[in-house]
């Protein structure tokens, strides 16, 4: 198994789990669980290929990631009651899903050659959209969205630090580790200590 296939299994993981509790919160049935898993799982991978002409789309080559995210679902679906705080779970496993799944989106575009600013615009739309798909098919508020936190910023600086990383010379495993790195501990910063970017403030016309 390749390391950017070991980053696209981990990324369907974590985003499977992750929706499947968003799915519990829902109150859906098993099957309403195994549907969400799978789209937060697959849906910013499934973009990233379709736009950068990937042949053919990674779970279609491969269908054992949408087997991995419906055990995901289904294991969430006779577990979610014992935990405490599904939401609090739910952040933090989306925080882990964001940072592999920018990394293997950034990896992805490398690999073919894509020029800087697509690499980064792909290590962005494939951390992000999967849970942004998730979060609007059930309702919630989405958390790439939340006022006064770091989401999307995070996925640019982690792609941003890969690129910057190969043009320094290092390997590509070294690159998007550092990239998974970055977006992490901004986003985590961002959920312990409430870092976020300045906010846009409306102003009384001047007469």
């Amino acid at each position: 198994m390749t390391f950017l296939a070991l980053l696209d299994y981990a990324s369907v993981l974590v985003f499977a789990l992750s929706g499947a509790l968003v799915a519990s919160r829902a109150q859906l049935d098993i099957v309403g669980f195994a549907f969400v898993a799978c789209l937060t799982a697959l849906g910013g991978g499934t973009l990233r290929d379709l736009l950068l002409d990937r042949n053919p789309v990674f779970w279609i080559g491969n269908p054992n990631y949408i087997l991995l995210a419906a055990l995901a679902a289904v294991a969430v679906f006779f577990s979610a009651h014992l935990l405490e705080s599904r939401l609090r779970w739910i952040v933090w496993l989306d925080s882990f899903a964001l940072a592999v799944a920018v990394s293997a989106g950034t990896g992805a575009a490398i690999s073919l050659d894509s020029p800087p600013v697509i690499v980064v615009l792909m290590g962005m739309a494939t951390g992000t959209m999967g849970g942004l798909m998730r979060d609007v098919v059930c309702n919630e508020v989405p958390l790439v969205l939340k006022q006064g936190e770091l989401y999307i910023t995070c996925a640019m600086a982690g792609a941003i630090t890969a690129v910057a990383a190969i043009w320094l010379g290092f390997e590509l495993k070294f690159a998007l580790l550092a990239c998974a790195g970055v977006c992490w501990v901004l986003r985590a910063g961002s959920i312990l200590f409430g870092w976020h970017l300045p906010v846009y403030k409306s102003r009384p016309p001047r007469s």
